[in-house]
């Protein structure tokens, strides 16, 4: 075709490549979704909100994220589909003009210990490169640099085959790694308090030891009856320091014990092995109890926490070497890198630069490379995620966001909604789960879902624009417009919480008190320092109760009823009803059927192909053995009983013969935090992120406290939800307990009876209080970031 036809006006209709301007679902069924059919506009921004529960995530993740996800990996061969997740199916009819999508979600990074900021974002890996190219004096490689290689030594004999003959010649190798070799990397030693692993008054036969699961009846008993190192009905104190050295610390040792061959080895190495190469955060709570009791970790002597050896911290550029870089902070870092002028090395520096302006283009500037991963918040997590796909030269991909404004500062937020419309303007498509009306404000297309949550949602209430969502009588569109006043009159405090000298991360030595007795908010900026001052300062004291957002550990098996302890008294009260024992009601005990194992699915792995789940033949679902379910309380069985809703649980253990208090209790907590929807027998593994928030919190009110802290509840709540949650802490401050919330959110800040502000920015700009007073002295004075956006907030 010539370039005249081509630009010509003679054919003005649409090129039949360019009309799939659209994401078509027809028949969506996953979760709690009901057949929904929606259309989504290609290279617009798409945010999808709803009450908590409502159906989002399931829509977006679970089936438009993840069928472009199978789709792709469906495109490799079956050895490379071997090595990675399979991925079922989602449940829907149709869905036609998908692209490639990249999840940006809020999982928290790897926690594991050597994982950092840097390593999880290629900037180290750039960095020790430069430093074996620039660094003085020269000691290697880039291994040379990395904590997470160790030194190796070798000599020996090796066979050398030369012009047909072989003889043997004497060699040496080595290998120089940047590896710390006392902490092994990770920063940290750790010591053993010896008096809270054994009672040393008492034998090994008379249980002695005092670790998880080291049961002499067992294995363990075996092993140390059968080793012959020591007596086991002699007191741990009588041992003499042979005996004692190979309880404690013998080398993994082959014995043979009743026939078998078996491995001895010493209970600190074995313990180290199985409970400390893990991640304090991921191991099961009473394992993490016995660990947080025995073990004190401290920064390491030798490397000073660096985690690296000698040798790299000696190679340096401009007087600093690649441990000092690390530590500094990144907006800082990325200066120091832009007075580097090195042209043999010039590509790697443009690359780094990019990168390190990059994190602070999205708000992260306050943090150092040497930040554990593990340690990131979830928005900061999702942010470092997005750092990856800033620069990127893909066009035409779907970009699915959770909630990207998580723990952002409504200064920030303004930042994160340049960053959505950039890309979008490259020819993206995004999409966005998003409860904060500054974000659903830049939509180019809304989708509401609803009305209610859990059973109640999974339909589409609205889609359209933002301005015929205000005008729809949605329960989003009702409360988009919603402005908390600031409190009239606040309650007086009835002491105070002191903090003196707080120095953690980037707080400046600072001194405050926390008034006790009412509702106390914590904002500023992400990254001034107000996590740092609860973690360092609060946290750990008397009467303390923290609420973070970590993650929920919990299997398929797991669900609100034994997270919350609800089943215990439910169990209890039908093995009194039925004069059974309470065993029998455990779908993980002996009550579960015997053909799924209590699972209530059968999974059939087809190796590379996606796992199926069929429901069991045998209790078509109900987990539980026939005969169980003969047995009633109330005139329900226990598979009814957890198919109820929490609402209709709390009647139904209220009053008349299934009345059981215990349980009550527990369901009234579950309500009280507007989890009245949720099915007692749900899989955890089902719940958003909101959720999951609210029965942590539900679980923890319980704990005997008087000092509630929460961060950010109000994370994953739609703004109807934003109410019902300050009603629960007005009754918490009403019922003379005292709340401290660390939060974002206008209508918190508005709510407080008194605003403690840090700030002025983050980082090293923070770490100081730029405010201490009632929210209404706060708006009157404008003098910080958080007084101008509350006050516009307002309307004052």
């Amino acid at each position: 075709m010539s370039t005249a036809t081509r630009t010509g006006t003679q054919s003005p209709e649409l090129h039949v490549a360019d009309s799939h301007d659209l994401i078509r679902v027809q028949g969506a069924r996953e979760n709690n979704l009901k057949d929904i059919h929606v259309e989504i506009p290609k290279r617009r921004l798409t945010v999808f909100t709803g009450v908590s529960g409502s159906g989002k995530s399931s829509l977006v993740f679970g089936t438009i994220a993840a069928e472009s996800q199978r789709m792709i990996n469906e495109t490799y061969s079956a050895f490379v589909q071997g090595f990675m997740p399979s991925l079922s199916r989602p449940e829907v009819d149709l869905l036609d003009g998908l692209t490639t999508a990249i999840i940006v979600d809020q999982e928290r990074m790897g926690s594991n210990p050597r994982s950092t900021v840097g390593t999880a974002t290629d900037a180290n890996a750039m960095l020790r490169i430069l430093f074996s190219r620039l660094g003085q004096p020269h000691i290697g490689s880039p291994n040379a640099y990395s904590f997470n290689v160790p030194s190796v030594k070798a000599s020996g004999a090796i066979t050398v085959e030369r012009g047909g003959k072989t003889k043997s010649e004497k060699a040496t190798f080595n290998r120089l790694g940047g590896m710390c070799p006392r902490c092994e990397g990770r920063g940290s030693v750790t010591d053993f308090d010896l008096s809270a692993l054994y009672d040393d008054s008492k034998s090994l036969s008379e249980g002695a030891l005092t670790i998880p699961g080291y049961s002499m009846d067992g294995w363990y008993g075996r092993i140390f009856s059968g080793s012959g190192y020591f007596d086991m009905d002699k007191p741990i104190g009588k041992f003499n320091k042979r005996e004692l050295h190979d309880l404690l610390y013998r080398e993994p040792t082959k014995i043979k014990v009743e026939g078998i061959n078996l491995t001895y080895e010493g209970v600190i190495p074995k313990v180290q092995k199985s409970m400390l190469s893990k991640d304090v955060d991921a191991l099961q709570p009473h394992i993490r109890a016995f660990v947080e009791r025995v073990v004190t970790f401290q920064t390491c002597p030798e490397c000073d926490g660096t985690r690296l050896s000698p040798e790299a911290r000696s190679s340096k550029i401009k007087g600093k070497n690649i441990a000092d870089v690390c530590a500094m902070q990144i907006s800082d870092l990325a200066d120091w890198i832009r007075g580097l002028d090195e042209p043999e090395v010039a590509p790697l520096l443009t690359g780094l630069q990019h990168l390190l302006d990059s994190f602070a283009e999205i708000g992260l500037g306050y943090l150092s490379l040497d930040r554990p991963a593990g340690t990131l918040s979830g928005g900061e997590a999702q942010r470092t995620k997005m750092i990856r796909h800033l620069g990127s030269s893909l066009t035409d991909v779907t970009y699915v966001f959770d909630e990207p404004t998580i723990g952002l500062h409504p200064h920030d937020i303004e930042r994160m909604n340049d960053l959505l419309l950039q890309l979008r303007d490259k020819g993206n498509t995004v999409l966005v789960v998003e409860h904060k009306p500054e974000t659903i404000g830049i939509a180019d297309h809304i989708v509401d879902l609803g009305p209610g949550a859990g059973t109640g949602g999974g339909t589409v209430c609205f889609e359209g624009t933002v301005e015929g969502l205000r005008g729809s009588d949605t329960v989003t569109g009702r409360h988009l417009d919603d402005r908390a006043s600031v409190r009239e009159s606040v309650r007086s405090s009835s002491g105070a919480l002191e903090v003196r000298g707080a120095s953690e991360h980037n707080l400046r030595g600072l001194d405050v008190d926390i008034p006790l007795g009412v509702l106390c908010v914590l904002t500023g900026v992400a990254g001034s320092g107000k996590s740092s001052l609860i973690h360092g300062s609060v946290a750990g004291r008397d009467g303390v109760v923290v609420i973070d957002q970590g993650a929920i550990r919990g299997s398929r098996r797991s669900n609100p009823a034994t997270y919350t302890g609800l089943l215990d008294p439910i169990r209890k009260a039908f093995a009194k009803a039925n004069g059974v024992k309470p065993a029998l009601f455990s779908s993980n005990s002996e009550g579960g059927c015997p053909t799924c194992n209590g699972a209530g699915v059968i999974y059939t792995d087809l190796g590379v192909m996606a796992t199926v789940e069929s429901t069991c033949e045998e209790c078509e679902g109900k987990r539980f053995q026939a005969s169980v379910l003969e047995y009633t309380l109330g005139s329900k069985n226990i598979a009814e009983v957890l198919a109820m809703s929490v609402t209709e649980a709390e009647e139904f253990f209220g009053d008349g013969e299934a009345r059981t208090p215990a349980a009550h209790k527990i369901l009234d907590r579950l309500a009280d935090v507007g989890l009245g929807y949720l099915s007692l027998g749900q899989p955890l593994t089902t719940l958003s992120g909101g959720e999951r928030q609210r029965l942590k919190l539900a679980t923890q009110m319980a704990e005997k406290g008087d000092i509630y802290v929460l961060d950010e509840p109000t994370t994953g709540l739609h703004l109807a939800d934003v109410e019902q949650l300050l009603g629960l802490l007005d009754r918490l401050v009403e019922s003379g307990k005292s709340v401290i919330v660390i939060e974002h959110h206008q209508a918190v800040m508005a709510h407080a009876d008194w605003i403690i502000d840090l700030g002025p920015g983050a980082g090293h700009d923070g770490g100081r209080i730029v405010f201490e007073g009632t929210p209404a002295d706060l708006v009157a004075a404008r003098s910080t970031l958080t007084g101008e956006h509350l006050a516009a907030y307002i309307g004052a």
